[in-house]
């Protein structure tokens, strides 16, 4: 049987970074549409792997710390140790960080048929690359999404 429990945010990304730094890798559901369509609120698991600053690259998607919250977003830009990153599912916001406020990276996206998506695979890099870089289409299809899912 599998029991649910409800933690604070502080308490669950305290108990991840803890993970993180052991070397372990975290799996959890995400919550948010900040990553949409790619990442599924409440649908997908992400893991989350450590990983060290100077292989944080543009694509990667990131656990950072940003005022005082947690944030999964996609780096990208980055300039020596700083990192601007944007979630998938939006146009305007976009939070600058430093490599030090990364908590770890992404590396597989599971999905509840059960099947696992790692970001290296060639089908996850050009879906990214597509999404990201298909402003208006972008816009566009995110506004279909959002609207079916809310409904």
């Amino acid at each position: 049987m599998n029991m649910v429990k409800t933690v604070s945010n502080t308490l669950f990304f305290s108990w991840v970074e803890e993970e993180i730094v052991k070397g372990n890798e975290v799996r959890f559901k995400l919550k948010g549409v900040s990553m949409s369509p790619l990442i599924r609120d409440g649908k997908d698991d992400v893991i989350l792997v450590p990983c060290k600053s100077e292989e944080l690259k543009p694509m990667d998607v990131v656990l950072f710390r940003y005022q005082g919250k947690h944030l999964l977003h996609r780096i990208i830009r980055r300039e020596e140790n700083k990192l601007w990153n944007q979630g998938d599912g939006s146009f305007v916001a976009m939070e600058q960080c430093s490599v030090e406020d990364v908590v770890g990276k992404v590396d597989r996206i599971c999905r509840p048929s059960g099947k696992v998506v790692s970001v290296d695979s060639r089908q996850w890099r050009w879906l990214s690359r597509m999404w990201r870089f298909s402003d208006v289409l972008r816009r566009f299809l995110l506004r279909i999404y959002l609207f079916f899912y809310s409904n």
